[in-house]
């Protein structure tokens, strides 16, 4: 089984390329948990506590589909994963929690997929960090977790 982690700033493309490939490649598609949670809480402001929930349940999410799915699935596409809510957490809250530390290496991905934020940035309820300024930092974030993890990833871009 392949794992494949798709993650970027916001409003980067990311959702419809893990859709996109998974059909595209025959494989499964796991959505954004924190896109559904704030969703359903109708307000991107998310508490520590809040967030710490929404990593527990991405972690449960992750066992999960490898369980259920086991040989079956070749390819598993992540539409975003550990280190954004891990990016989060630091910029948010300047800290982040050990257990996330950990869970980030515990459940590696094969490769990830980072989009760069070279399309302009459209409004949803789910969206809250539209500056150019922010989209940049939380991208060099990204990478610089990946590079951390010595991960192979790819920089997807739109032009």
């Amino acid at each position: 089984m392949y794992k494949v982690g798709i993650i970027g700033p916001e409003s980067t493309g990311k959702s419809s390329l893990a859709r996109y490939l998974s059909r595209r490649y025959k494989g499964t598609y796991v959505p954004e948990y924190a896109r559904e949670y704030v969703e359903e809480k109708g307000s991107t402001d998310v508490s520590y506590d809040e967030l710490c929930g929404i990593a527990r349940k991405q972690i449960e999410e992750m066992k999960e589909v490898q369980r259920d799915k086991g040989p079956s699935t070749k390819v598993i596409f992540f539409d975003t994963e550990l280190i954004v809510t891990k990016v989060w957490f630091d910029y948010a809250f300047h800290r982040v929690p050990e257990w996330l530390d950990e869970a980030v290496k515990a459940y590696p991905m094969d490769v990830y997929l980072l989009t760069k934020p070279d399309i302009p940035w459209v409004p949803d309820p789910a969206r809250s960090n539209g500056t150019d300024e922010i989209r940049q930092e939380l991208f060099h974030r990204y990478e610089a977790e990946i590079q951390a993890l010595d991960i192979p990833y790819y920089i997807i871009t739109h032009g």
